[in-house]
């Protein structure tokens, strides 16, 4: 995966979990693509400070992941959303009860995954 998908699906999902400050620090890095200096500029603190504050929030929305896996879940979820898809687009060609078949395997899976 793309870091930047990445670390942006890590804000998505697990932004709020962060301080006021590192939310609006880890906005304009990775989301309105500011460079350190600029944010520095901006908030009065040195391009350090930055580095360090987005380093911290990076290992911090890592460590939810790694705990809750919430991103690999709605990929996983997403994944098999597109598989259904895929197999109701065949549908002309298939048999009903194949389709239903796998359909309804793909769906437990989606809910073994939740």
């Amino acid at each position: 995966m793309d870091e930047l998908i990445k670390q942006t699906l890590l804000y998505d999902f697990y932004g709020e979990l962060l301080t006021k400050h590192q939310k609006e620090i880890y906005e304009q890095f990775i989301l309105e693509d500011l460079s350190l200096g600029e944010i520095a500029q901006d908030r009065g603190i040195s391009r350090q400070g930055v580095h360090d504050t987005i380093r911290r929030c990076e290992k911090t929305l890592e460590g939810y992941e790694n705990k809750l896996h919430l991103i690999r879940k709605f990929l996983t979820i997403k994944e098999k959303v597109h598989q259904i898809d895929s197999l109701l687009d065949t549908y002309q060609e298939k048999e009903k009860e194949i389709l239903i078949q796998e359909i309804r395997q793909i769906s437990d899976e989606i809910i073994e995954e939740l």
